[in-house]
Parts: C-alpha cells; sequence; structure tokens
C-alpha cells in the first residue's frame, strides 16, 4: 500500500522548529510511520522551479493537508495574501483532508490577517489549540491515528488512543484531574485551570472523542484503572541477597493511576536505600542524598510505566538486590534503535504519546529525548557503576547501589557466616534494644549488608535475637534486642572471656 502523503505547511519561520519536529516524529514512530509520508518543503533539493509552484504542487499531490496557525500571518504576495492561505485555500478547492492546529494565543496577540485566516479556518474545521511543542505532537498523533480508523486503515487503534467501549466519564475522577491541572499549570504553564469542564480538559489532552474516553484517559484519571487493566500495576520487591529467593522479605503490588503508581514504587524503593546525611559546613540546610540518586529511581521507573506496552499481560518488576535495583516492563525500544542509541541524545519517540504529554505536564518526565543519559550522567557523578539496560523478552534497567563490588563479594549465593561472627555480635548486643545502626557501630562496621547478612540473619534464624516489630519488620523505627536464649548465650560467652 502506498503511504499516505502528508503537506506540512504553516506561516514561514514562526514554526520552523516545530515543523521539523513533527516530520522527524511521523516519520520515526513505528506505527505513523509505516502508513504516512510527510512532506517539508525546506527537505526538498534545489531547483529551478517556482516556489509557490512547487508548494501548490505538492499540496494537489498529498492525501492530507496539515497547518499549524499561530501568531504570525507571514510573507505576503502582490495581492497581500500568505502562502500558507493561499495553500489552505488550494487544499479546500481539491478535497484534501485538512488538519488545523492552533495556538493558544489571544486575537490581540495575532496578526489583524492571522485573525481573519483563522475565523475563516474555523467556519470549515473543528481546529486543535496547543501550547507546547509536545501538545502538538500528541494531537497530530490522536487526529492521524482517528484518520485511520476512519478510513479503515487499521481496525484498532494503538493501546493509549483506543476508545474504551466500556468506560464513561463517571470513570474519571474529577479531583485527580484537578490536582494533575494545578501541577501542570505550575510546572509547564498549562493553559486551562480547575474550572474548566472535565470534557474540555481531556479534549485538549486529545483523551476524548465523541463523548468518549481512551485508554489513556483511565490511566491516568480513572477511579479505578486496575477494574478495566488489571495488569496496571507496579510489583515491588526487595531481597536480602544478591539473587531471587524466598522468603522475601517485603513484597508490595501497587495499584492506581500511572501518576500514583510511579509515586508508590519510588517510596517502596527508598524507603529501603541507605540515605546519607551530610553537614551545614556550606549551607544553612542539612544535605542528604541516597545511594542511588532519587532522580535516577524516577526516571526508570517513569520510563517503564510511560513506554510499557499495555496489550501485554505481564505487570511493571521493581526488584531491590543487595547491590542493585531492577526495573523490567513488558515493552520493547522503538523499531530500529539499539542500547546505543538509547544512551545519547535522541527524538522522544514514546510508545504511548497521549500517556506521556500529561505525565511530562505533570513533571514526571523532565526533558523528552534526554532521560536514560541522565541516568547515565547522575550515576557516575554520585560514583556509581553505570546503569545497564538490556532488551530480551522484556526491556530492563538496572541500576546499581553503592558497595556493588563488596555486596557481590560479601553476598553470595550462600552466606558467608560463621561462628565466631554470631559471637561477636551476641557479646557486644546492650541491654535494651539497638538500633541497626547501633548495631554496626558496636561492631565497627561500614558495610550494612555484611551486617544484615552475615550477622543479623543467622541470629534471628538461631532465635537469639527478636525484632520490636515482628509484623512490620521493614520498620524505620525497627529496633532489635536478645531473646531469653540469647540472653543466655552472652553471659556464657562473658564466662569464658
Amino acid at each position: 500500500m502506498a503511504k499516505i502523503k502528508i503537506f506540512i505547511s504553516s506561516v514561514q519561520a514562526e514554526f520552523a522548529a516545530e515543523r521539523k519536529a513533527l516530520h522527524d516524529y511521523i516519520s520515526a514512530d513505528p506505527l505513523l510511520g509505516k502508513f504516512f509520508e510527510p512532506f517539508l518543503f525546506e527537505l526538498l533539493p534545489a531547483t529551478d522551479k517556482r516556489s509557490d509552484k512547487v508548494y501548490l504542487q505538492e499540496v494537489q499531490r498529498c492525501d492530507i493537508y496539515l497547518a499549524i496557525f499561530g501568531k504570525d500571518y507571514g510573507f505576503e504576495n502582490a495581492s497581500g495574501i500568505s502562502p500558507t492561505e493561499i495553500e489552505f485555500d488550494y487544499a479546500t478547492a481539491h478535497h484534501k483532508t485538512r488538519l488545523v492546529f492552533l495556538t493558544t494565543h489571544t486575537t490581540k496577540e495575532r496578526h489583524p490577517k492571522e485573525v481573519k485566516f483563522v475565523i475563516k479556518a474555523q467556519e470549515v474545521l473543528v481546529r486543535k489549540r496547543f501550547s507546547t511543542a509536545d501538545e502538538l505532537k500528541a494531537a497530530v498523533y490522536a487526529a492521524l491515528i482517528r484518520y485511520l480508523e476512519e478510513k479503515e486503515i487499521i481496525r484498532s487503534s494503538p493501546f493509549d488512543a483506543t476508545l474504551n467501549e466500556i468506560a464513561t466519564l463517571k470513570d474519571i475522577d474529577s479531583k485527580k484531574l484537578d490536582t494533575f491541572v494545578r501541577i501542570a499549570r505550575s510546572k509547564r504553564g498549562f493553559p486551562l485551570n480547575e474550572s474548566e469542564s472535565v470534557t474540555t480538559i481531556l479534549t485538549h489532552l486529545n483523551l476524548i472523542y465523541e463523548g468518549r474516553i481512551t485508554n489513556a484517559a483511565l490511566l491516568l484519571f480513572g477511579k479505578e484503572p486496575q477494574r478495566f487493566f488489571i495488569n496496571s500495576e507496579i510489583r515491588c520487591a526487595n531481597f536480602r541477597s544478591t539473587i531471587v529467593e524466598k522468603p522475601i522479605p517485603s513484597y508490595k503490588v501497587f495499584k492506581g493511576t500511572v501518576f500514583e503508581l510511579v509515586d508508590q514504587a519510588v517510596e517502596f524503593v527508598l524507603s529501603k536505600l541507605d540515605y546519607t546525611i551530610g553537614t551545614r559546613a556550606q549551607q544553612t540546610q542539612i544535605p542528604g542524598k541516597y545511594e542511588i540518586p532519587k532522580e535516577v529511581i524516577t526516571e526508570a521507573i517513569v520510563n517503564a510505566v510511560a513506554h510499557r506496552d499495555y496489550t501485554s499481560n505481564a505487570s511493571v518488576q521493581v526488584m531491590l538486590f543487595a547491590d542493585r535495583l531492577e526495573i523490567w516492563n513488558p515493552g520493547t525500544l522503538p523499531m530500529g534503535w539499539t542500547i546505543e542509541k538509547l544512551k545519547q541524545l535522541h527524538n522522544s519517540v514514546p510508545a504511548n504519546p497521549l500517556l506521556a504529554e500529561p505525565m511530562y505536564l505533570a513533571g514526571y518526565i523532565e526533558r523528552l529525548g534526554t532521560g536514560t543519559s541522565d541516568m547515565l550522567r547522575l550515576s557516575v557523578a554520585a560514583g556509581l557503576k553505570e546503569p545497564e539496560f538490556i532488551q530480551d523478552e522484556m526491556f530492563k534497567a538496572i541500576l546499581y547501589r553503592t558497595g556493588t563490588e563488596q555486596a557481590a563479594e560479601q553476598v553470595p549465593n550462600k552466606y558467608r557466616t560463621s561462628t565466631e561472627q554470631v559471637k561477636n555480635l551476641i557479646l557486644n548486643f546492650t541491654e535494651g534494644e539497638m538500633s541497626l545502626k547501633e548495631i554496626m557501630d558496636s561492631l565497627n562496621l561500614k558495610h550494612r549488608p555484611t551486617l544484615l547478612y552475615n550477622y543479623l540473619k543467622p541470629v534471628l534464624e538461631l532465635e537469639l535475637v527478636e525484632l520490636k516489630f515482628p509484623e512490620t519488620p521493614n520498620s524505620p523505627k525497627q529496633k532489635y534486642r536478645l531473646t531469653a536464649k540469647g540472653n543466655t548465650m552472652q553471659k556464657q560467652l562473658k564466662k569464658l572471656k
């Protein structure tokens, strides 16, 4: 099947970067690139033909005329008409499908002729407003998917753009939507406010079409997203060693919107990591840092949620080991991409554009296309081993903890525990309760996994030591104390000294 030709038009110069970005985005997207062939006049080789003639020839050849209206009217010919308006009229006369995207500028901000042009287009078309380049991408993506569906070129749309057959507006949580709008206005200058209706906000985000909501709308703002998508969850586990083994000390399955999934998973990981507190030597506030930078953890988990394959029955998995953090998601890299390309600055080709755009607006995705390179940079700056990315049956991101080499050496498949270590811990146990830090200090240990696996694990199994809060073993207030059996052993050891 021949590709559908798109003529990308605009007033001169005002949207040069956006037009080029649209061209590259459509060409690179695995689905859009399969069906569409975008045209940009700037990419044509030099020719002796008049530019206005070439423009009109390309408009006539195209199937879709895509225009962007902004503040400027652009260059005017002898009759006082811009090339963009001439193209628009030509596309109208030749019955081309016209997609018009309009900036959110006010009438006062626009050139008077541009205002008249907008009114003319408005009389024959329903046009879409946008305020950022990423909003423009999402709007174009949604419009082109609708085109493919209406022409019956595809019978099922991508997961995020698919209109849910069961859900209604009653399944959208208006409070969650209001919270998103407040955050998006603060972080990214989102043009709408909480007073707008749910329909208006969802329409702006391309999440509703003719009264029906998309799957992306449910994942982002649904009251109970897992009622519709049971696989949209994150399974988090914390293992004591460097391998998967039972019993698992801490295991959680998180549900909710994509924003809630990310927040819960990040908090789970941070609660298990070491946190170093500095001094006020150079600033008034006491500085602190996690052993893996929070930004790196968040980026990896956000990527797993935003870019996963939601048609898969698998879930996102977050697994914390003694030496590393692994994040798995049922997804794949864009067609033709390699791990090396992923590590470099690259174009953003999100697997779920309608899901990714609101996550960007809410600040969960900072700079589209730079996330993985930021993860590498921040990890190395923190003195950690460079993260690894693996693509097999699932996409995996592996982030390394501090003391990775020591952990691998000290916590092999079988714990290295000696009788002397058990004796040493019991002898150094003071009366009453002790925290992990107090125990480490008493044994002059610097590496937490060594204490956990070589000392505490065996004495807990031998019932020489017990937890103060056995129901919540990972409580930040957790303390340890000798059992009656441990007290007896301590007395016997002291007599032998």
